[in-house]
Formats: C-alpha cells, structure tokens, sequence
C-alpha cells in the first residue's frame, strides 16, 4: 500500500499506475457528486473524466498542508459548474413561474427517513438550474453570493431558485412519504 505522498509525488511525475491508485480510490465518492449536478449518467461519466484529467495535469499545484480530497472535491465541483456554464442555454428552457409550489400542510418531511437513493434521485429530478444552485448551497455550502458570482447571476435569482428547489424537494418528498403511508 502505497502512502497519500506516494501517491501524489508519482501522479505528479505522470505515474500511470500511481494515476489509477488515486482513480480508483475517489472515483465512485466523486461519481455520486457529479450525479448530483446532471440527469444523466453519461455527462456525469464526462465530468468525471474532465476532473481527473484537470487533477491529473494540477496535482503538482496542490498544498499537501490541505486535504487532497478536499483539493480533489473543489476541482470536481468547479468541473461540474464549468459544465453547467457550457450547457446553461440548455438548462433553463423551463420557465421559473412554470414550477408548481404547494403548501406543505401537517407533515414534516424531516419526520420521514429517507434512503441515500431516493434524497438522490430527488435532487436529480430538479430542473437543472435549481438542481445546481440547490447542490452548491446545501450540500457544497458556498454563500448566494459565491454561487451567483461563479454562475453569472444576479444573487436574488441564486436565493430564488434555492427556495424554490427545497420547496420542490419538500413536495416530492412529502409526496413519497404519504405513499409510503398509504402501503404501509
């Protein structure tokens, strides 16, 4: 077993083997990220693939004073958005007043317990607008200010679009709940 320096010192000197160690010992955890930010599997096998192409050629850069998979998780991330930025003409096709918002009535959706697959699936089926900005604030935990800098937007459309994801999330997750109860 080869140490985390190791490691690193043999991906900086374009180690192919060292490459596939690290690969292989981030890829799935880094997999699961990229599915958060698109619907489908092939562009998240693409973002994947551009990350580690982007830590591969970067890693001589990194501090080793910080986490490598903190570094590593940073530039998958910024892949994903860099992605997104690509294909955001894409992405908005559906008008915001479009979403349908229900009041969420007597049930308290953090009550239920949830699988890791259906908060997945859940956040998946956000419009990708909502899905990006909801990822990067509640789970990357970047400030609206961030996000709408590295996005391009106005601030108050970063708060929007978040508000109006967890509201959707509540909804289908309420939903899922009831009929959890109903077969129950």
């Amino acid at each position: 077993m080869y140490t985390e320096n190791e490691i690193i010192d043999g991906c900086i000197k374009k180690n192919r083997n060292m490459q596939k160690i690290l690969y292989d010992k981030y890829a799935s955890k880094f997999y699961v990220i990229c599915l958060r930010y698109v619907y489908d599997k092939a562009e998240a096998d693409d973002i994947l693939q551009d990350g580690f192409l982007k830590i591969f050629t970067n890693i001589g850069q990194f501090s080793r004073e910080h986490s490598l998979e903190g570094w590593m998780r940073r530039v998958i991330v910024n892949t994903a958005i860099t992605h997104y930025k690509k294909n955001q003409k894409h992405y908005f096709q559906k008008e915001l007043e479009d979403i349908n918002e229900t009041d969420i009535e007597n049930f308290n959706v953090l009550d239920a317990e949830f699988t890791q697959d259906e908060l997945l699936q859940t956040i998946q089926r956000l419009a990708e607008g909502y899905k990006m900005i909801f990822n990067l604030y509640a789970i990357e935990g970047y400030k609206h200010k961030e996000i709408a800098e590295m996005l391009n937007i106005d601030e108050a459309t970063s708060k929007s679009q978040f508000h109006r994801a967890r509201k959707i999330i509540q909804e289908k997750l309420t939903k899922l709940a009831k009929t959890r109860t109903i077969k129950g």
